[in-house]
């Protein structure tokens, strides 16, 4: 799938292609392709012994570094970390702990990836609730005018009542 990545330090945004894969344990960077798009690489703590999928050691050795960057999908936007190794000629990918947190609706006969399940804390944009406004006539119908406005506006009802939603402002 194809999401955007951007640098926290310059704000300067990259496409890529990022592989989804159920038996990745994390989220990963290509060694090559950090650098040559300039992402900011933290050394970590401790080195991160890395096997492929054939249980040998990576040719690129140890992970020894981890990228800090926003990714962006289709509306859908989060802070990731991902640890920097030797992925070949795949850039990103993106393991079940991602996989798992979002839970994305994957057509594979399609290729396509929805985030319809994305946790509140992902930054997701809903589409926003649509909301008929009315007016009340009578100004004295408090009852009517608690029924139509909505609690969090209660404090400037005055302005919702008929006098005062009729006179314009110069």
């Amino acid at each position: 799938m194809k999401v955007g990545l951007e640098k926290l330090e310059s704000h300067k945004g990259v496409a890529v292609r990022a592989l989804l894969d159920s038996g990745v344990t994390g989220l990963f960077m290509d060694t090559t392709f950090a650098k040559e798009k300039g992402f900011k690489m933290e050394r970590m703590r401790k080195p991160l012994m890395v096997k492929n999928v054939d249980e040998t050691i990576n040719v690129g050795g140890a992970i020894m570094h981890q990228v800090e960057c926003n990714m962006f999908f289709k509306g859908h936007v989060e802070r990731v970390r991902m640890d920097v190794c030797n992925l070949g000629k795949t850039e990103v990918i993106l393991g079940m702990p991602w996989l798992a947190t979002h839970n994305p609706e994957i057509d594979w006969e399609k290729g396509e990836v929805k985030m319809t399940r994305c946790p509140p804390i992902c930054g997701k944009k809903k589409p926003e609730e649509k909301r008929e406004v009315k007016r009340v006539e009578k100004d004295e119908d408090e009852e009517v005018l608690r029924k139509l406005v909505p609690k969090k506006f209660w404090k400037w009802r005055k302005v919702f009542r008929k006098r005062k939603s009729e006179r314009m402002l110069v």
